[in-house]
């Protein structure tokens, strides 16, 4: 089976930005594996839209149990160019997370993605924030400073963006401590426009490598209650994830060809009483998706969320918002709200 790629220009050079950004980061965390983990590194997994006549996928999933909890570089670029009905031409993305075991060592999330419409119009979105469990001040500022440092004219609305799109108003706090985030960007330079999104994509995935390998050649141990800590934010991570992040929900609604990839995002273990304790601070009809995913999970404190719960946790947030198709316009927005599910019908 191959995947038939978008037909465009642009689309094809956002593909190989895109991919190169992911061997980037795949590359760089492989080499972090060899000298600090296991050396197990990363296998591909590919998938198929409408067995490839619409496009697809490959992700590189992180095999090393030393240094990750879960780690995910996802690309797929899915196409219409055989199908009149649509309006989206092309949407072409690298989206990724990595969750170090390490609680000492913060998570990072990324997603850089150009999306074409058939009338020529086009735009891309780029997001990159720092998630640790243990707040390090000097990891925040590193982080945040490569990225100004990047992006210098775009930075401050960026700051801001991500700052309103990752705050979760049931809990009164981010997700993350540093924000980047670029909604429907695009100007009147279509090559300064992907250059930003390389330098930015490529600025981060570096910053980030250092800092985790940082952590690692520490030989930092934590403590217990740092392993809670960890924990815990690793369910409001779930949390935020499947009840706010739109990324997620469009991604869920428009295909159920690539679930196991979409939830990607989701930590190995969650604090399931931490979680139902959250139901009371949500309105409704956003108290019936925590109950759904809820139900979704192993019986245990602890639980374990594996390939079969993911997929169980896919259907019953696509199941919600089908019943409830109101309830997109409670999720996370920043000033633009992308139309990315309208897009796909």
């Amino acid at each position: 089976m191959e995947r038939i790629k978008a037909k465009s220009n642009c689309a094809a050079t956002a593909y190989e930005l895109i991919e190169s950004l992911q061997t980037r980061f795949v590359d760089k965390l492989s080499v972090i594996s060899k000298e600090q983990g296991s050396g197990e590194g990363f296998s591909p997994v590919e998938w198929f839209r409408d067995d490839g006549v619409h496009g697809g996928g490959v992700r590189y999933e992180g095999r090393d149990n030393v240094i990750f909890n879960r780690a995910s570089v996802n690309l797929s670029q899915v196409q219409y160019d055989s199908d009149d009905s649509k309006s989206l031409a092309s949407a072409t993305a690298i989206s990724t997370i990595i969750h170090p075991k390490n609680p000492l060592a913060p998570s990072v999330h990324m997603h850089f993605s150009w999306t074409e419409m058939k009338d020529g119009k086009g735009y891309w979105r780029l997001m990159a924030d720092l998630n640790p469990s243990i707040e390090n001040d000097a990891h925040k500022e590193k982080f945040a400073a490569v990225l100004e440092q990047a992006a210098p004219a775009q930075y401050a609305a960026a700051e801001a963006e991500g700052n309103q799109y990752f705050f979760i108003p049931a809990l009164g706090r981010h997700r993350g401590i540093t924000h980047f985030y670029l909604e429907a960007y695009n100007t009147d330079d279509a090559a300064a426009d992907l250059a930003l999104t390389k330098k930015v994509g490529e600025a981060a995935i570096d910053c980030y490598c250092e800092i985790l390998n940082s952590v690692l050649q520490s030989k930092a141990i934590a403590t217990d209650q740092e392993e809670k800590k960890q924990l815990d934010y690793h369910t409001l991570y779930l949390f935020q994830v499947l009840t706010l992040d739109r990324g997620t929900t469009s991604g869920l609604l428009v295909h159920d060809q690539n679930d196991i990839g979409i939830m990607g995002s989701i930590p190995s273990h969650i604090n399931k009483p931490l979680l139902a304790s959250w139901k009371d601070k949500m309105k409704t009809p956003q108290d019936e998706l925590l109950i759904t995913l809820l139900n979704c999970l192993p019986d245990a404190d602890v639980c374990l969320v594996d390939e079969a719960v993911k997929q169980k946790l896919a259907s019953g947030v696509r199941s919600h918002y089908k019943s409830h198709p109101e309830a997109i316009n409670m999720q996370a927005r920043g000033n633009t709200v992308p139309p990315t599910v309208a897009n796909h019908r």
